[in-house]
């Protein structure tokens, strides 16, 4: 039987963040690809090659052998990534209410006027479309 902790992907780590942040840019790549995309001090080889393993155990990324090289790949995409942590801090932080999520921002954030137009545009076309 599997469980609903086991159907969840996990969240990832600041570091496996980070190496997906650039998978997600470059698309497809072996580790030194991955490694080009990195500031210096960059990370050692090592370090990126075990963190990718990590990932791959949690199902966020893959790998296809070409020769001798492994050329690594995100399974799930950013919009998705996004949505998935969204929804975790929601759940977590505000009790799964966005209502709550969006009163906190509205009271602590300085919004423009600007940025309130454009939430209300974006509640609106939400409003308009739950009606069709």
């Amino acid at each position: 039987m599997i469980t609903k902790a086991k159907k969840e992907k996990k969240k990832l780590t600041p570091a496996e963040e980070e190496i997906m942040q650039v998978l997600w840019k470059i698309e497809k790549g072996i580790i030194k690809d991955i490694l080009k995309e990195f500031p210096h001090p960059k990370p050692a080889y090592n370090t990126i090659a075990t963190v990718l393993r990590v990932m791959e155990n949690k199902g966020f990324v893959a790998h296809e052998q070409i020769g001798v090289f492994f050329h690594f790949y995100p399974l799930i995409n950013k919009d998705a990534y996004a949505k998935m942590q969204a929804k975790s801090l929601i759940k977590t932080y505000f009790e799964s209410s966005l209502p709550k999520l969006t009163a906190a921002f509205a009271k602590e954030e300085n919004l423009s006027l600007n940025d309130i137009e454009q939430i209300n545009q974006i509640f609106a076309a939400a409003k308009e479309a739950k009606r069709e």
